[in-house]
């Protein structure tokens, strides 16, 4: 009966927490996370405790506006957020695998670096326009009286070539 004691009880949380990256990864005193607006100090605090374990030394909050934009007449709006700064009495070290990013990053480098290497000119003739070598006789441009499409400037018109 916490009603009595002016706190609320936090029996099963179902108070969304959002980590946000830190800039190391070792040696972690302070983590930053994203909650709902009416998450207050003392629940996040007890949340972390309880449920993850953390001994928390100290919870600062901010109340954040969500984004906004105008599309035409329309206003577009995410939804306001709180950020919570936790300091940690006990450094944390997490593994550089929990945010794959630098991972992704790496192995982008290695496939941009190995599609450099094979893209190597061929030697020999190569094509200098996609219509080389598919020009088709059919025999109307003679029908017509104005010469073969050799002559012609375009291979799709009837134009002679200025000679």
């Amino acid at each position: 009966m916490a009603g009595r004691l002016g706190r609320r009880v936090v029996h099963f949380a179902n108070l969304p927490i959002k980590l946000l990256m830190p800039n190391t990864f070792t040696n972690i005193k302070e983590i930053a996370l994203k909650t709902i607006p009416s998450a207050s100090k003392i629940e996040i605090k007890r949340l972390l405790q309880s449920l993850y374990g953390f001994h928390v030394d100290q919870v600062r909050t901010l109340n954040m506006e969500g984004k906004k934009k105008k599309r035409g007449g329309f206003l577009i709006a995410r939804p306001d957020y709180k950020k919570a700064y936790v300091t940690l009495t006990t450094p944390l070290s997490v593994s550089d695998n929990l945010f794959p990013i630098q991972v992704i990053k790496e192995e982008k480098d290695g496939i941009n670096k190995t599609s450099k290497s094979k893209s190597v000119v061929e030697e020999g003739e190569k094509k200098k326009h996609w219509l080389h070598g598919k020009v088709k006789d059919d025999g109307a441009a003679k029908r017509k009286g104005k010469g073969s499409y050799a002559s012609a400037k375009f291979p799709w018109s009837s134009m002679r070539k200025a000679s």
